[in-house]
């Protein structure tokens, strides 16, 4: 440090301010400070910086089922939020959100010295531990239900089906078949509370929904049973991979898309757009996710009272998957 203020022409105080805070620098000193960082290649000590800030720089995060497109998409928002703020990030993978899961991977993040924790639950059985956190550690939950007594970040899933559902019917469609997500995610239970409104609020038949896994071999074995029924003419899944099987099934069987029946799915992945038919699908903000989880948690660590909770909207993604129902 001493190397790099003699080299901007400034007091090493002056170096750690625009190290740490650099708003509190003049923009001419701040731009000969970092000059002289990158001429000099010059690295903080993370552990003498700790020691001066109280703070380690380290986020954790606890995440499950990181293969999914949601959670994955998810922890990568927040992973970019983080790094946009010279934060670094650990993360703890669990098999399961229990409890005592929780608990542990919670435990092994302190030894760590984090700063915070952000939780990525979207599983109900997740409340239990979440209520259970320890009350000294900054801890935001991303996905979970508003009832916590901590931060949430989440996407309004409601208002996504909501939307999916009402784009099928205003197209002609008697009523719209669902199929859903596994019954203990919040996301899946969201989407069906959201689709059921709608249908019940317009007075049209209900289906009973079609459990499925979020995988597109679910979605497939439940088109199977779609493309049987000749009243079936709009059909709302609740992710893309499961729409995706949907889409084969009823090409199989002679089901044409959107002519007999339109499809809506849910979370816009990057294949959506080039499926055949290009798939109509409501789009989940996992960046702004990252971001807000990531806000709030700062909030939280710097002991400012934000927002307890917060929703994003999602966005409905008209493309060549749903068209108006043909007569007769």
């Amino acid at each position: 440090m001493e190397d790099v203020a003699e080299r901007a022409g400034v007091s090493a105080m002056t170096v750690s301010r625009v190290l740490n805070t650099p708003e509190k620098v003049r923009p001419d000193t701040r731009a000969r400070v970092l000059d002289a960082v990158r001429e000099l290649s010059y690295r903080p000590n993370s552990a003498a910086r700790s020691l001066v800030t109280g703070r380690s720089g380290v986020l954790g995060v606890v995440s499950f089922d990181t293969t999914l497109y949601g959670p994955a998409s998810t922890l990568h928002g927040i992973e970019q939020a983080a790094r946009s703020e010279d934060y670094l990030v650990t993360i703890v993978s669990v098999s399961a959100l229990s409890r005592r899961s929780i608990g542990e991977a919670v435990d092994r993040l302190r030894f760590q010295s984090v700063d915070g924790v952000v939780i990525v639950a979207p599983h109900e059985s997740a409340a239990d531990g979440l209520r259970h956190l320890p009350p000294d550690l900054p801890v935001v939950v991303v996905g979970a239900s508003d009832d916590l007594p901590v931060p949430v970040a989440a996407v309004d899933q409601v208002t996504g089906a909501v939307r999916a559902t009402k784009h099928l019917l205003s197209l002609g469609h008697r009523t719209v078949w669902h199929v859903s997500g596994p019954q203990d995610w919040i996301d899946a239970s969201g989407r069906i509370a959201g689709w059921r409104s709608v249908l019940e609020a317009e007075g049209r038949e209900i289906p009973e929904p079609l459990l499925g896994d979020w995988s597109a071999r679910s979605g497939f074995e439940h088109g199977k049973r779609l493309a049987r029924d000749p009243e079936v003419t709009a059909v709302f899944v609740a992710n893309d991979h499961m729409a995706t099987g949907v889409l084969r099934a009823l090409r199989e069987a002679g089901r044409q898309v959107p002519q007999d029946v339109s499809v809506v799915g849910f979370d816009d992945v990057p294949e959506a757009a080039y499926l055949w038919p290009p798939l109509s699908t409501v789009r989940q903000n996992f960046a702004e996710v990252g971001r807000l989880s990531f806000q709030l948690l700062l909030d939280r660590i710097d002991g400012r009272a934000g927002a307890p909770h917060r929703m994003i909207e999602p966005e409905l993604v008209v493309r060549e998957s749903t068209a108006a129902r043909l007569s007769g």
